[in-house]
């Protein structure tokens, strides 16, 4: 892949086929790779980041609950976390009912991380503003079912407890 001035890849073209599955992988990927590069200038990891944003939405939880959340093993969860606790992102305090259980709760996020992905979300938002309300419901119906959709996809992939 050639790149242009300053190491970047050229933006892609836009497709030249349409069939839904075909767009709606290249908007999957271009999600993933905004994800993945946003981490990276904030050195983190994708999954560090995904697990502060999981930890921002949910709130705190047990290691083992963050693990399930992101799909990862015991040992590379404590090691993520271990990441986290040493960049000050997150902390682990004792379980008020059960002081055996570890709480993880988020303590902060990357300081220049809304700087990075403010030009994704001002484009998206520009995006979305030019849809009648409407059509925006829409959109965010689709968001909201789609996400269950794909939690309940990647439960049905988990190993049983």
């Amino acid at each position: 892949m050639s790149t242009q001035e300053g190491g970047r890849a050229p933006a892609t073209a836009p497709p030249t086929r349409s069939e839904p599955g075909e767009v709606y992988r290249r908007y999957l990927n271009a999600v993933l790779l905004h994800g993945q590069v946003g981490a990276r200038a904030v050195d983190l990891g994708a999954t560090d980041l995904f697990a502060l944003s999981i930890l921002e939405l949910a709130g705190s939880m047990t290691p083992g609950e963050l693990g399930a959340r992101s799909g990862q093993t015991t040992g590379p969860t404590t090691r993520l976390i271990d990441r986290l606790a040493n960049a000050g992102y997150v902390r682990r305090r004792p379980a008020p009912a059960d002081r055996r259980k570890v709480i993880v709760e988020l303590v902060d996020t990357p300081a220049d991380l809304d700087e990075v992905l403010a030009p994704a979300r001002r484009r998206i938002g520009e995006i979305i503003g030019g849809y009648s309300p409407d059509q925006r419901a829409v959109l965010f119906d689709y968001f909201t079912k789609a996400a269950v959709a794909y939690q309940a996809a990647a439960d049905d992939l988990l190993p049983a407890d």
